[in-house]
């Protein structure tokens, strides 16, 4: 299952706000294989079999049982399964290996091991090692054997990683560097044999190295008590004059961000995929509670409130899922395209990660609020039970919570994928100008009369208009900054209503897209509840996207200017009102119905 070149042209990453995809050349779960259908199995076989019955030990850390689960999905590939051949992996393609992270999504704690030893752990080396580091740790990473942590975050550098102190010197014979720091919030740091360790040289350049465990002066502090994730091993680190060979400078010295952030958008996708398995976990839960309590002689799930809450969470997960895979397809399309054109594996992932960052930064964002927002929910359906440790609900509720931090803060997040989007368009990488330069226009103009025609020609016609929207808005405040009235680097309130904004279009699309596609399918699910989250979605979506609009422009807008902005804000938000009520019972009801099965 390797990536193949896509017959349609790949669409750069952040283009979706210009430019339009065709349906069926969008990638949706409903087209998986059979063999990745297998692959899909073989995780959850391992998750019932091997993952559940030791829970309360990993949750507790007793037993060493994630190091044991490592090897033990080391033996079913399933550490290598995004690695070269060449050292052992299995090189599956990526939609494949985002499937593999969202099937482990309900797998507790543990996930958080596998996630940075496969992730943060191990790609550093594949894309910025050289041969004879990729040769020595990398068959050992993919077989188990050894396992990795990542070491950026300091007591005063979280956010502003750059901004680290601990220091690298070489020793006067340049065989070794010393290093002296501290390192905090590392994860797998209480098992793992190899770390990825970064430190200024000379001061101010910022530098990856992979440092031994064994090494003198590197010691490990105490585990640390966490709100949540408790069956991850967490602990701060120690380096006092640890010498590191030389050979083992990861990368060029003083170019140490391009590891961290690049590193970064992998782990940011991966984390998206596995929310989105944790949030069907709790959902699915979440359903089958809600059949079985009884209250007034019926089943709680027969009353509206509750179908309500299943509703809404049916309509996070399936948006996430749309544009999760979407973005699968993007990135699996792009790395196919670069092998074809003579990059080797690691290069082409590398690159295919990085053209497609923004959306990488969206779906983290997407994914680990979709989840908070479903084990919240679901924890409420459970009532009194839902607070108490013997279910599973509590415990959802505390893991999740993290994800909103992890990887980068949702709020660095929302302003990353507005500040990438607004400098490939200065690079000339992206043509924004052009497209908010013809809105403008169009607001001098009189409204077009055109109905929308087709099965879903309101919803095409929305979500045309909700770019136009985000133009709008986005266009003029970098007018006014061009101007020198405004500086958005000191705007973060109005930058993070665009991010909101660009967030909202990308899921949008995302699921009318798989919406319309899944029109022409035979599928499990019935195509009036389909339709029914699709309606929802662009119905919530539209009252976001006048807020965060018009947000927005009070902030910076004034007089004739604002007066312009607010006539197109109306225009270009006038999606009909739905009958939520009963597009959220035809959801539920089928939820209901599958008992858990459903998505």
């Amino acid at each position: 299952m390797q990536d193949t070149v896509s017959k349609t042209n790949v669409l750069p990453g952040g283009a979706f706000l210009i430019k339009d995809t065709p349906a069926n050349q969008t990638f949706i779960p409903e087209d998986f294989n059979e063999e990745q259908r297998m692959v899909k199995a073989m995780v959850n076989d391992f998750i019932k079999n091997e993952i559940d019955p030791v829970r309360p030990q990993v949750e507790k850390q007793e037993g060493n049982y994630s190091v044991k689960l490592l090897e033990k999905a080391a033996e079913l590939g399933i550490l290598g399964s995004h690695m070269p051949e060449i050292y052992g992996g299995m090189e599956m393609d990526t939609n494949t290996n985002t499937l593999i992270c969202e099937t482990f999504g309900p797998g507790g704690s543990w996930i958080v091991a596998y996630a940075a030893h496969t992730g943060i752990g191990m790609l550093p080396i594949l894309y910025f090692g050289n041969e004879a580091q990729k040769s020595k740790y990398l068959p050992g990473l993919i077989s188990g054997q050894l396992k990795a942590s990542y070491c950026l975050t300091e007591p005063s550098s979280g956010s502003d990683a750059l901004a680290a102190k601990t220091k690298a010197e070489l020793n006067a014979e340049g065989t070794h560097y010393i290093l002296n720091g501290q390192k905090m919030w590392i994860t797998n740091a209480g098992f793992a044999d190899i770390f990825i360790v970064f430190a200024q040289i000379d001061g101010d350049k910022f530098t990856g190295f992979i440092v031994e465990r064994e090494l003198e002066g590197f010691t490990l502090g105490a585990e640390e008590e966490k709100l949540g994730i408790k069956g991850s091993s967490t602990r701060q680190i120690f380096l006092e004059n640890v010498k590191v060979p030389t050979e083992n400078v990861l990368g060029e010295v003083g170019k140490g961000h391009l590891i961290a952030f690049n590193a970064l958008n992998d782990g940011r996708f991966k984390l998206g995929a596995m929310c989105i398995g944790g949030a069907k976990g709790s959902f699915n839960s979440g359903i089958k509670y809600a059949n079985e309590r009884h209250q007034f002689k019926v089943p709680i799930s027969s009353f509206g409130a509750i179908k309500r809450k299943l509703a809404q969470q049916a309509v996070h997960i399936f948006a996430a899922e749309s544009a999760q895979y979407r973005t699968s397809q993007l990135m699996q399309s792009k790395k196919a395209e670069l092998r074809a054109a003579g990059e080797d594996f690691a290069s082409a992932k590398l690159k295919a990660a990085d053209e497609y960052a923004i959306e990488c930064a969206i779906l983290k964002v997407v994914g680990s609020e979709a989840l908070d927002f479903v084990v919240d929910e679901t924890l409420q359906i459970h009532g009194g039970m839902g607070y108490s440790e013997e279910g599973t609900a509590a415990r959802a509720y505390r893991d999740a919570r993290i994800n909103r931090i992890f990887e980068g803060t949702n709020e660095i997040n929302r302003l990353l994928s507005v500040d990438m989007l607004l400098k490939r368009a200065m690079k000339g990488r992206l043509d924004i100008v052009s497209p908010a330069w013809e809105v403008q226009k169009e607001l001098s103009s009189m409204p077009s009369m055109d109905l929308p025609t087709g099965t879903y020609g309101k919803e095409y016609k929305a979500l045309k208009d909700f770019k136009k929207l985000v133009l709008m808005v986005a266009g003029a405040a970098a007018k006014m900054q061009m101007d020198g009235e405004l500086d958005l680097k000191n705007e973060q309130e109005i930058i993070t209503n665009v991010a909101d904004m660009l967030i909202d279009v990308f899921l949008v699309e995302s699921t009318l897209l798989r919406v319309d596609k899944l029109s022409g399918m035979e599928t499990k699910v019935p195509q009036e509840v389909s339709d029914a989250m699709l309606k929802i979605l662009i119905h919530d979506k539209t009252s976001s996207m006048q807020k965060n609009a018009a947000d927005a422009l009070g902030s910076f807008a004034g007089g004739d200017l604002l007066k312009t902005m607010l006539m197109g804000l109306k225009r270009y938000t006038k999606y009909p009102v739905q009958n939520v009520k009963e597009l959220g019972r035809t959801i539920a009801d089928y939820a209901i119905e599958q008992d858990g099965s459903f998505l």
